[in-house]
């Protein structure tokens, strides 16, 4: 990983991206439609952060910062996850959507576990 230029190669990105720009052109416009204005807002933020933090950590440099936002990428992408429930919950959107989220999920969080796993032990290898 070593040999990466830029944080667009990273697979965690590019799976969170992934689950992004799902929640942007399938979930919240279902929301908007029905006046869910501020759950709409919320879980655009929520799944925009997941590869902000991301971005952020890569541009750190240092194993120990990079996980930091890993990890609060982690908690983003949990965070649209449970909006996206409460929006199924509510009949805003279907549960088809709703596995089609869980499917993007959980792929992201498998990349990103993966990831935050190799900036542990390379942390861990630097000391």
């Amino acid at each position: 990983m070593s040999n990466l230029q830029t944080f667009e190669e990273l697979e965690a990105w590019k799976a969170c991206r992934a689950f992004r720009i799902f929640i942007a052109k399938n979930v919240t416009p279902k929301l908007q439609d029905q006046r869910e204005y501020s759950l709409a807002d919320q879980l655009k933020r929520s799944s925009r952060s997941t590869t902000h933090n991301i971005a952020e950590g890569f541009g750190r440099f240092h194993y120990r910062d990079n996980y930091k936002f890993c990890s609060i990428a982690r908690g983003s992408l949990t965070e649209a996850l449970d909006q996206v429930i409460c929006a199924c919950d509510d009949d805003l959107i279907s549960k088809e959507s709703l596995n089609d989220v869980r499917e993007l999920f959980n792929h992201a969080s498998k990349v990103l576990n993966g990831y935050m796993s190799y900036l542990a032990k390379s942390a861990t290898k630097s000391q």
